[in-house]
């Protein structure tokens, strides 16, 4: 049996791994339309000039988490990570407008500042204007969506995490270019359903089921081959295994993967994946 003694001692590596990390956090803003867009990056330590960028975006209501799935894969892989906040909406809470019905009326270009702040962030820290990407969870898996179907050249790939395709973007929106993009998604979402719900009766305005939204980006990359792979949770039989789907074969290069989590809820998944490796693995097939 384990003593209070070895049970602390390993409480403490546990916390060690989760938060303790070589780097720094920057606070940095940029304007942006008349609005300070606020946001924090992280430098790993030894991080080296022209190194890559990951974005990762807060959901609905949500704000800066420091200390979230990419930090520890930035340590690793030696790339840097920013964290901005969105503005606050209509109804007074921080987010990304994605169009959302509460939204109406909104004058904010959340395109077009991300890839302000992109340019902002490569040019003062030195880094790669080749080699950026976007992540973000719920609200910011919809502004993943959203910059995949817009015209810009500055997120090279998109990976939302129980994020949702509006139906406003599928029915007025043309994807310029093909681009690669990943979604984890739990099957048992009750915020964002797995199935959709054309009919609004979340709030949140119609929405495309999952693996409808997924499939447009396998058609528009013009993705050839599928290869399915059923994985365990982290937690065993306590957890929720995956079901990995991966679109290939595309003369573009730009592949769709698309992580249907069975049986799990609302979240960032990172008690049955590691999600900011998995999300870092698709990302990095991208690296110029």
């Amino acid at each position: 049996m384990m003593t209070m003694k070895k049970a602390l001692a390993l409480m403490l590596w546990i916390l060690c791994v989760q938060f303790c990390h070589a780097g720094r956090f920057v606070d940095d803003s940029v304007k942006v339309d008349g609005h300070m867009r606020q946001f924090v990056m992280y430098l790993p330590d030894g991080i080296q000039p022209d190194a890559p960028l990951v974005f990762v975006l807060h959901g609905y209501g949500a704000g800066i988490w420091r200390e979230n799935i990419m930090i520890g894969p930035a340590d690793r892989h030696g790339f840097a990570v920013c964290i901005p906040q969105g503005l606050k909406d209509p109804q007074g809470q921080p987010s990304w407008n994605v169009g959302y019905p509460f939204q109406q009326g909104w004058q904010v270009d959340d395109v077009k500042a991300l890839c302000r702040i992109a340019r902002h962030v490569q040019q003062r820290y030195r880094l790669s204007r080749a080699n950026t990407f976007l992540t973000g969870m719920s609200n910011g898996g919809e502004m993943c969506y959203l910059m995949a179907y817009s015209k810009q050249n500055t997120f090279k790939a998109v990976a939302p995490i129980a994020g949702l395709t509006m139906e406003w973007m599928y029915e007025r929106l043309e994807a310029p270019r093909p681009i690669p993009l990943m979604e984890i998604h739990g099957t048992e979402d009750r915020v964002s359903e797995w199935t959709g719900d054309m009919d609004n009766a979340g709030g949140w305005g119609a929405y495309l089921p999952v693996p409808v939204a997924v499939g447009y980006w396998v058609a528009k990359n013009r993705c050839t081959r599928e290869e399915t792979e059923r994985v365990e949770s982290l937690q065993g039989e306590q957890g929720h295994p995956v079901i990995k789907h991966r679109y290939s074969g595309s003369a573009t290069g730009c592949d769709v993967w698309l992580y249907e989590v069975v049986g799990g809820p609302h979240s960032w998944f990172t008690a049955d994946i590691d999600t900011g490796e998995e999300v870092w693995r698709f990302f990095s097939r991208y690296l110029k």
